[in-house]
């Protein structure tokens, strides 16, 4: 699958293109931020994963799949070789596309998360207003923030899910991720990525925290180093941007 993309050229530039992967529920302009900071030295992509976004919906979804559609749009924008930066199941989607073509990716970042099969449910109250809101037929935001709110409260996710509403509608594709939420939270082992490779970690979030997340890196990334974004949770790049950025200029211009 060709995804949805928007892409800044560099002709300038000596590096590896950038190539932006947005987590769960989100959009290509997730990591907008980011991707603009790198604009001037960079080329830059940023996607739309399936399901998400502008891209197309699809009844399957997993990270063999979702790696693919990265690797095809790559194709598509004659790009040999880039670097990856993904945020959580965006992550798991750049670890897997580095799997399968390694000597095509430059360098991998990766935002809270783990090569790792998650057990605990984080979206379940998510997926129920979503739902909700499909099935009332809503038109107007404040219809869709009034139906949220009856499952949870939390403001920035309220406010980060809208970004996915239009015209009475969410742009992902709920049924779909329902679905195969097992398979986002799961994760398959995958052969050592033997370059060098950057995991940024929020100090209170749960993602990467345990020992065997640590492990799984480890073991799969032998040459990873594993920062800590102090102050952050899940949602670093938001919370403690230069922070982030300064790790990530560090790394992606070495």
């Amino acid at each position: 699958m060709i995804l949805n993309y928007e892409i800044q050229q560099n002709s300038n530039s000596a590096h590896a293109p950038i190539v932006f992967i947005h987590g769960l529920f989100g959009s290509l302009s997730n990591l907008g931020m980011l991707a603009r900071a790198f604009m001037d030295t960079h080329t830059v992509v940023q996607l739309d994963v399936r399901n998400h976004g502008k891209s197309a919906h699809a009844p399957e979804m997993n990270y063999d799949l979702m790696a693919q559609d990265v690797i095809e749009t790559m194709d598509h924008l004659g790009l040999q070789q880039a670097s990856l930066v993904g945020h959580s199941m965006g992550g798991k989607i750049a670890m897997r596309t580095a799997s399968l073509v390694p000597e095509r990716i430059a360098h991998l970042a990766v935002l809270d998360i783990a090569p790792y099969a998650y057990q605990q449910n984080h979206h379940d109250q998510i997926f129920k207003a979503l739902f909700a809101a499909a099935q009332a037929n809503v038109q107007s935001r404040q219809q869709a923030v009034d139906i949220m709110k009856q499952y949870f409260s939390e403001e920035m996710v309220i406010q980060f899910l809208l970004k996915s509403f239009s015209k009475g509608q969410w742009l992902f594709n709920v049924p779909a991720l329902y679905e195969h939420y097992s398979e986002i939270l799961g994760w398959t082992a995958q052969p050592a990525w033997e370059k060098p490779a950057l995991f940024l970690r929020g100090t209170a979030s749960p993602y990467v925290s345990k020992p065997e997340h640590y492990e799984a890196i480890q073991q799969q990334f032998p040459q990873a180093e594993i920062c800590e974004i102090e102050g952050a949770g899940h949602w670093l790049h938001a919370e403690q941007p230069a922070a982030v950025l300064q790790q990530l200029q560090l790394y992606l211009k070495s």
